[in-house]
């Protein structure tokens, strides 16, 4: 994955930090000479943009032509705006995190403006980061134990592996469990000849290493 992330303050240095710790490539772009310092020694495996991210030049610097993802982190809500506008409908990255730093503006940050996710607290943007974007429409409901063990939900794209096809006949990674499907609302505890549709929310168990086995199999 090719993260992007707009503002390389308190925020966008946990983000980055995070996101590298997980074997993501990550870019900053930071305009403030002190903190791109700060930035290089603590996050020494992700490259560091000293300039505005409210430049086209600047992202494009970054590298957003082959960014998977892009969150814009920033202090100020009318910068994450732009910066989530250009990523959008200039560069068409993917997908748009952008950090609400004022409840009141939250109402800005929709699709229309090139916003796919709007939050406002550090650990969810981590979390929509590295499990929204990382496993494209996976996201881990529930850690549990030492070994990391997971609940996570996967919708059934249309064209994905397991699309049509009943869950005895799917090759699941070792010790994964269907818990439930979710179709258009409706909650369901299901079987072997269960059959997943386009649009069906599955939620599993599984291992950490089971994880990226399943999102291959989703996608």
């Amino acid at each position: 994955m090719q993260i992007i992330i707009a503002g390389g303050g308190k925020v966008g240095a946990h983000l980055a930090s995070q996101l590298c710790a997980d074997g993501e490539s990550v870019t900053v772009i930071e305009s403030d000479p002190r903190a791109v310092e700060r930035l290089r020694r603590a996050c020494p495996d992700c490259a560091v943009v000293e300039a505005s991210a409210s430049d086209p030049r600047s992202l494009e610097r970054a590298g957003v032509h082959m960014a998977d993802a892009l969150a814009a982190v920033t202090g100020a809500d009318e910068v994450n705006l732009v910066i989530a506008m250009l990523a959008k409908m200039e560069f068409a990255v993917p997908r748009v995190i952008a950090r609400v730093n004022n409840p009141a503006n939250a109402w800005m940050f929709t699709p229309a403006n090139g916003v796919d996710v709007g939050v406002n607290q550090a650990d969810i943007i981590a979390r929509f980061a590295r499990e929204g974007m990382n496993l494209r429409d996976m996201l881990t409901l529930m850690r549990l134990g030492r070994d990391e063990h997971s609940i996570v939900q996967a919708t059934v794209n249309t064209g994905s592996r397991v699309e049509g096809m009943a869950l005895s006949d799917i090759g699941f990674p070792e010790n994964t469990i269907v818990v439930a499907v979710d179709r258009a609302g409706s909650l369901t505890v299901p079987n072997g000849r269960t059959v997943l549709n386009a649009g069906d929310e599955a939620v599993l168990f599984c291992s950490r290493e089971g994880r990226e086995g399943i999102r291959r199999l989703f996608a």
